[in-house]
């Protein structure tokens, strides 16, 4: 019994270093478009019906917030950045 729990675990191991996930990342659905814009509105913390310029200003406080010059990372920066972008570009040309 001991025997195959350390192979699950070493499996489990090999599995995280050769592809960089969790086995059971793979049982996940592939992250579709409306989950994205999800959690983008909820990164930004702005209502579904925000228009551009609410958009971007809740970008210009995040930013404030992850930039590495005042404790955040660029991986933050990069996230607030394609949060930013993917709901602007949701927005209909009109707003």
């Amino acid at each position: 019994m001991s025997r195959l729990i350390l192979f699950a675990v070493i499996g489990i191991a090999l599995c995280k270093a050769l592809t960089g996930r969790w086995p059971w990342d793979f049982l996940k659905g592939p992250s579709t478009r409306s989950q994205a814009v999800f959690r983008a509105r909820k990164l930004l913390a702005v209502r579904a019906d925000a228009r551009r310029e609410e958009i971007i200003d809740a970008h210009r406080r995040l930013i404030a917030m992850v930039h590495p010059d005042r404790g955040g990372t660029n991986e933050q920066v990069h996230e607030a950045n394609a949060a930013r972008d993917l709901l602007l570009d949701e927005l209909p040309d009109g707003n």
